[in-house]
């Protein structure tokens, strides 16, 4: 249908009742004009009145703002802050400059002492005595190391070393006949210890060693740190740092030791409670720190012992002394180590935080001791 206006009364004509009806009821505002958007909406613009029209500003008119210089990535460059300059004091004062110039001239009177972080840091950059030096090489033991030193087998950067308690550093150049010593980074190994394996280095009669099991360790010389009997079963742990194996073993480091001991027959309460005020042997009286059951049924024979003595045999000793046979031993805790995770007759190396636990536990020890 075409759509007709006219122009004198604006009315729309060609439309049906209803729909002229419709349009007649919407109720209309004067300046305003009403129309539906495509989502529905109802949106409205009001008009210009005549006496409202813009006027041009004076002068230029600008549509376009200034924008600070871009990089080359678009991003907007920060402008650079006047800093302030630093004092001169050498310009303001004669007596000052002299000053300078004078110890510029002289430098430092003695060299700057190099910073010792940590433990390790002292080991891999410090000095380090000949002997150990040495023997950290794998050339041999400490106190044969004392022999090649006295007898001028050893020269250290072209110079032959008599002195003993000589120390060296790493950057220094050491040899012993025609071949030049390295010096051995510190290596340390847990092994589970199977039965039927003594600990000794050197046997006579050829028997099974602890050194067959961590042959593959590493290439550094390694020795077990304390020992274990052949028919004992446990922890054991190898290093070729001389130092923290003096202080594990030393009597004064008191190093926890807890053992899981299997007997021939039960344990009575009475004897418990003897064991655990002490027991006296034929080299003297040893209380061990804790006793406890470990099997709770009515066997009883199974006892947990922790100990810090370092005696030979002492565990076996103590119970035959009360008329018990240890049939079988086991080490399962050894400085706070475990045996988590670690299957009978297999190693694994430390980490960094069991080392340090170990040289912190020895130096308190003796620091504990000195202060006594």
């Amino acid at each position: 249908m075409e759509r007709k206006f006219n122009a004198e009364n604006i009315e729309e004509e060609g439309f049906s009742e209803n729909r002229r009806g419709r349009r007649a009821e919407r109720p209309r505002r004067d300046g305003k004009r009403s129309y539906t958007s495509k989502n529905g909406r109802k949106s409205g613009f009001k008009r210009r009145d005549d006496d409202k029209k813009w006027k041009p500003r004076s002068g230029k008119r600008s549509f376009r703002r200034e924008e600070p210089a871009r990089g080359k990535r678009g991003r907007y460059e920060k402008r650079e802050e006047s800093r302030p300059r630093r004092r001169d004091i050498t310009a303001e004062s004669d007596i000052l400059s002299e000053i300078v110039e004078r110890r510029k001239q002289e430098g430092r009177l003695q060299p700057r002492k190099q910073k010792i972080l940590t433990l390790e840091f002292e080991e891999q950059h410090g000095p380090i005595r000949l002997n150990k030096y040495i023997a950290n090489a794998g050339i041999c033991s400490r106190r044969e190391a004392d022999t090649l030193i006295a007898s001028g087998a050893i020269t250290v950067n072209g110079e032959v070393i008599t002195e003993m308690g000589h120390k060296v550093m790493p950057t220094d150049e050491v040899r012993y006949g025609d071949k030049v010593l390295q010096r051995e980074k510190p290596v340390y190994v847990l092994l589970n210890k199977p039965k039927d394996y003594i600990t000794t280095t050197d046997d006579e009669r050829d028997r099974a060693n602890v050194m067959e099991l961590v042959k593959d360790a590493c290439d550094e010389r390694i020795y077990p740190v304390g020992r274990l009997d052949r028919d004992t079963t446990g922890l054991l742990l190898f290093t070729n740092d001389g130092d923290l194996t003096k202080k594990l073993t030393h009597p004064s480091s008191q190093i926890e030791k807890i053992y899981m001991v299997e007997l021939d027959k039960p344990f009575a309460s009475v004897d418990m409670n003897t064991l655990r005020n002490g027991v006296e042997l034929s080299d003297g009286l040893i209380v061990p720190d804790d006793v406890e059951y470990v099997d709770h049924t009515e066997s009883k024979k199974v006892v947990g012992v922790t100990i810090h003595s370092g005696r030979n045999r002492i565990i076996r000793r103590m119970f035959e002394a009360l008329g018990y046979e240890v049939e079988k031993l086991d080490r399962v805790v050894f400085a706070g180590l475990t045996k988590k995770d670690l299957p009978r007759g297999r190693w694994r190396f430390l980490t960094k935080k069991e080392v340090a636990f170990l040289k912190m536990i020895s130096t308190k020890k003796k620091e504990d001791e000195e202060s006594l």
